[in-house]
């Protein structure tokens, strides 16, 4: 989703800067809000799955014994994590149309995207929508904001609390500690980020929705793009946390991209070879991708693969 957003938001919103015209008109200002949207509540909701994940991780009562998770239910999940929140950032599509203003020093006509509901909907639709719009600000604040990090938090608490029971009762493998604590590093990492990258659109909202009849246009302008701008540059951030973090995920990526730039020439048969046996080593010791061994030690799968 990050990818999406990269690839059709940021020239969109590029080209409306540059040129004072909306690229695709009235259809891109009700796409673009609708994926912005949709990307907070898949990150949102994402997190959400993981910190249950670390949850059930630490609360495990034997981690080599938990049921390797099938991929179905796995898809199932991002299913569900993927369609709820284009679900909810419905209301988006018919929030904001297309609108033009006249500069009165150059003269010349804009074009920009004003969140003002359609008369043409129907009454029901209409007030549906009216409501959503007067309510957006405290449901972006509490729905995508508070839940993401508050769920993290309370996960992660608890999951240290338990975790520094069970090391005082027994002893854990050195490994599967080093593994569990790298887990939660890396949703710690992708909380911080997120975190960070919505507060300022969060406290924009707040100021512009007390504050907006006494500022002028060109500064909620301004402090619209600087939302987009952390917008996007979350988007890009969190892949490359994400590599760089999980480790065995950044060598697996490593690998392909070797893959790909050397080709699939005979010369390049043994290095492929080596990357491959590399890489199944690394997914057969990893806990990012489960795979029963048939002798002992059995595999300390940490929660799922999600």
């Amino acid at each position: 989703w990050d990818f999406l957003i990269l690839f059709f938001c940021l020239p969109v919103v590029i080209f409306n800067e540059i040129t004072k015209k909306r690229l695709l008109g009235d259809v891109s200002c009700r796409i673009v809000p609708f994926m912005e949207v949709s990307s907070l509540g898949v990150t949102t909701f994402s997190l959400c799955a993981l910190g249950i994940d670390r949850f059930h991780a630490a609360t495990s009562p034997q981690a080599s014994a938990r049921p390797i998770e099938q991929c179905q239910s796995i898809i199932a999940k991002l299913a569900v994590i993927w369609v709820g929140s284009m679900m909810l950032s419905v209301p988006e599509i018919l929030l904001w149309q297309l609108a033009q203003d006249t500069s009165p020093v150059s003269g010349v006509v804009t074009e920009y995207c004003t969140m003002k509901p359609s008369s043409n909907l129907p009454e029901s639709v209409y007030s549906l929508v009216l409501t959503y719009q007067n309510a957006r600000m405290w449901w972006y604040f509490g729905c995508y904001f508070c839940l993401p990090i508050l769920f993290t938090v309370s996960c992660q608490l608890v999951t240290r609390r338990i975790s520094g029971t069970e090391k005082k009762t027994e002893c854990r493998g050195t490994k599967h500690s080093q593994c569990e604590s790298h887990l939660n590093c890396t949703i710690i990492g992708l909380t911080i980020i997120y975190g960070l990258c919505t507060t300022p659109e969060n406290i924009c909202n707040i100021v512009v929705a007390y504050m907006s009849p006494d500022m002028s246009k060109q500064t909620l302008d301004l402090l619209n793009l600087i939302n987009q701008f952390f917008l996007f540059f979350k988007c890009s951030v969190t892949p490359v946390l994400l590599l760089c973090l999980c480790r065995p995920l950044g060598q697996a990526f490593m690998d392909c991209c070797c893959c790909c730039c050397e080709g699939c020439s005979p010369d390049t048969a043994s290095s492929e070879g080596s990357a491959d046996s590399k890489l199944k080593t690394e997914m057969s010791s990893s806990i990012f991708f489960d795979k029963p061994r048939e002798s002992p030690p059995p595999l300390l799968a940490l929660g799922t693969p999600c």
